[in-house]
């Protein structure tokens, strides 16, 4: 009979991720949840080669706080629940805290942000551990790096399509969320070009 054994955590965290985190679209999803939860009224995403190579969101909502930098990259840090009786009357897209700390396990990350009247921060994390946290000037509201998704996991990187297919399902993903939030400003850009924009005036009409 085969031995149990528990795994090694860098294994598990990777397994983990992949079920939050399956290509550069849930990414995106992920990531452009956390800035509407955080109040955010311009959000702008923008690939390299389709997601693949790097993504980056940007949106100007509350931020985080230099203190919380390190806490927001762990599995089910949040500041969306406090207790299990939050379960029963959550408002926000995302509460679980798993997006970030899932795209650590998988590929280079940075952040930076800075919350209103706040001191900004900075932190980077490789191979799910953090490498860099430090002061740093930055506008209000947040960026999320996020380079060579899967770059350790060549099984799951086989799995994902073309630049041009992968920025189809990117491009799916803002649409929806501009169409169900039209009080918001998207802009989704691939290589340096402008693929989706919308101006946040509120009328769906226009998306």
């Amino acid at each position: 009979m085969p031995e149990i054994r528990e795994l090694p955590e860098g294994v598990w965290t990777r397994i983990a991720a992949g079920e939050v985190v399956e290509r550069p679209a849930s990414a995106v999803k992920e990531l452009v949840e956390n800035a509407l939860d955080a109040g955010a009224r311009r959000v702008r995403v923008r690939l390299w080669d389709g997601g693949r190579l790097r993504i980056v969101v940007e949106d100007d909502g509350c931020g985080i706080g230099f203190e919380d930098l390190p806490l927001a990259l762990l599995p089910h840090a949040t500041s969306k629940l406090r207790g299990i009786e939050d379960l029963e009357s959550i408002r926000t897209l995302g509460y679980r805290g798993e997006a970030l700390a899932s795209l650590v396990a998988v590929a280079d990350l940075e952040i930076r942000s800075r919350p209103e009247g706040g001191s900004g921060g900075l932190i980077r994390a490789s191979g799910g551990r953090v490498t860099e946290h430090v002061a740093a000037a930055c506008t209000p509201g947040t960026r999320v790096q996020a380079d060579e998704l899967f770059k350790e996991l060549p099984a799951r990187r086989k799995f994902m399509k073309s630049a041009s297919g992968e920025l189809r399902r990117a491009a799916s993903v803002m649409r929806e969320y501009a169409v169900a939030r039209p009080d918001v400003s998207f802009t989704l850009e691939h290589d340096g070009r402008e693929v989706l924009s919308t101006d946040g005036a509120g009328d769906r009409r226009r998306v």
